[in-house]
């Protein structure tokens, strides 16, 4: 009997007992390994992604005067507390952390929330002229922000806002990108069916966004949170404008550190690594579900 001839029972002993469609599934989800060289590029470009952060923190652990020697320092010196309290004091930090801890925060939470619920908008619900305003809000992607500082200046100090937090936070709670790419997500990752499912259970459209919209939702709120607190918190053009160093944000209040006839280098140093713990805190604490989401969304794309 040829192998041509064989019953479909025995051709599966004579392959082991799995067919060769089967053979291929098991070949496709077999688990990928990484080699050496793979651990050596990543090795590279995780050393050089560091690089910038290590010597801000050597630099701030020495005195302005090795700083200014060449070669200049490669490791730790015994300056690093002092430093990092006479930046703390000679810039205020205290009340710039808690001035950007709540613009940073409020205006994350906005733009996440405003921001899903327009791409919602855009991504699922029909209405008149909905491209051409979707078009029109990415377009507003295009136009420089240097542009709006001179009127957007102007209306706020018509409303008696100078110099006070709600004129950082008021023009930046909607972002065009964060539409956008609440948009992009929604198109896919939630279903039709579902929302009319939930119509048809009588649900309201308030509560189709919180047990719908919401926890599909949940990945790319956690991305453009992220991206949207670091963006806030990092921020120095519209702050140093509208703000004073009585009341400033962390960049505008690590900007008088720079002053001086000859700047003190190291205290410069240890007052851009205290800007940066808060960010490095955040990213501890909710990297996994920030890495999560991106991974979830990219599956879903």
């Amino acid at each position: 009997m040829t192998t041509n001839e064989l019953t479909l029972p025995q051709a599966k002993v004579r392959s082991g007992g799995r067919s060769p469609r089967s053979r291929r599934v098991i070949g496709a989800g077999k688990q990928m390994h990484a080699g050496p060289v793979t651990y050596l590029v990543l090795t590279v470009f995780a050393l050089v992604s560091l690089a910038p952060l290590v010597w801000t923190a050597i630099a701030a652990s020495r005195n302005n005067e090795r700083l200014a020697q060449s070669p200049p320092p490669l490791w730790f010196g015994a300056n690093l507390f002092k430093n990092l309290q006479a930046a703390w004091d000679q810039a205020g930090l205290g009340t710039a952390m808690v001035n950007s801890t709540i613009v940073a925060g409020t205006i994350t939470i906005g733009t996440v929330l405003f921001s899903t619920l327009a791409g919602f908008a855009f991504a699922k619900l029909r209405f008149r002229f909905s491209s051409t305003l979707l078009l029109l809000t990415i377009g507003t992607m295009m136009i420089p922000p240097q542009l709006a500082v001179v009127p957007l200046y102007l209306w706020m100090a018509d409303l008696g806002w100078s110099n006070q937090l709600q004129t950082v936070i008021l023009p930046t709670l909607v972002s065009a990108f964060g539409t956008f790419f609440m948009r992009q997500y929604l198109v896919q990752a939630l279903p039709t069916e579902l929302i009319e499912a939930a119509r048809v259970d009588g649900a309201s459209s308030l509560r189709v966004v919180w047990h719908v919209v919401f926890p599909a939702a949940r990945p790319a709120m956690a991305v453009l949170g992220l991206l949207t607190f670091v963006f806030a918190w990092n921020d120095f053009l519209w702050p140093i404008i509208a703000l004073n160093q009585q009341n400033p944000t962390v960049q505008v209040a690590l900007n008088s550190l720079g002053t001086g006839y000859v700047p003190d280098q190291a205290v410069i140093m240890a007052g851009a690594l205290l800007g940066t713990l808060p960010l490095l805190i955040a990213f501890i604490l909710f990297g996994k579900q920030i890495v999560g989401g991106i991974m979830q969304g990219a599956i879903k794309g």
